[in-house]
């Protein structure tokens, strides 16, 4: 399991190019989740994310950048997460871009502080999937991405992103069986507290979004929810 990850059960997931009311910023923070993860797919302007940052730093919780443009890269943040989208059909989102960011930062690169997550979306519908050109993938698919991920290649983090829409359990329990030393993280569609145990009950850390922008008490509620299930 990946320090400093190994501890966490939930995060919270701010997208910089949606708006959120102070209020509902110091509830997500005063929650008691176990870090802030500031990311989104479109529209992410580095103003929005050092925005966004500076309004978050203000509370004492870990604050981590999910990197989805060059340009958006900002010192302050306590973590850098890379993702990597084994089902994209494009190898931008593989390794090109990566090799990009480190041949343009490389020398100020603080390399303990980057990890990289094994991508795999599973919303055809979503954004993210069509952004990336991921391609579709069956459940063997994806468990062989797992072995990959544990075995061969190997990465920190595996991330299974349904991306507004809630994923398939059955899944998410085949893939934990698949991982030891790599952490598992789900995110996508999660609206309730009985959805949000039911991930937590296979994935090492549950990521709950879009729910703030619409319910912010459903989404503080998943909170506890996630963190009753024992690992």
């Amino acid at each position: 399991m990946t320090d400093p990850f190994n501890a966490w059960r939930h995060v919270f997931k701010l997208d910089p190019n949606k708006y959120i009311t102070d209020s509902d910023l110091h509830h997500v923070c005063q929650s008691g989740t176990d870090a802030i993860m500031i990311g989104g797919t479109d529209g992410v302007t580095l103003d929005d994310v050092v925005n966004l940052l500076a309004r978050v730093r203000r509370f004492k919780l870990p604050c981590l950048l999910e990197v989805s443009n060059l340009d958006s890269i900002t010192p302050g943040f306590d973590y850098y997460v890379i993702p990597t989208v084994l089902n994209s059909g494009d190898k931008q989102w593989m390794i090109d871009l990566h090799h990009e960011a480190v041949k343009t930062y490389g020398d100020w690169i603080e390399w303990d502080e980057l990890y990289m997550e094994g991508y795999v979306m599973l919303n055809p519908a979503s954004k993210a999937y069509q952004y990336t050109n991921a391609k579709p993938v069956t459940t063997d698919d994806v468990v062989a991405y797992a072995r990959l991920i544990e075995h061969l290649m190997p990465l920190p983090i595996m991330y299974l992103e349904y991306s507004g829409t809630y994923g398939d359990v059955d899944l998410v329990e085949r893939v934990s069986h698949e991982l030891n030393r790599t952490t598992l993280i789900y995110g996508g569609g999660i609206e309730t507290k009985a959805e949000a145990q039911a991930m937590a009950e296979h994935a090492q850390i549950v990521v709950v979004g879009d729910v703030i922008y619409r319910d912010i008490d459903r989404a503080i509620e998943t909170v506890e929810a996630v963190k009753q299930v024992e690992r």
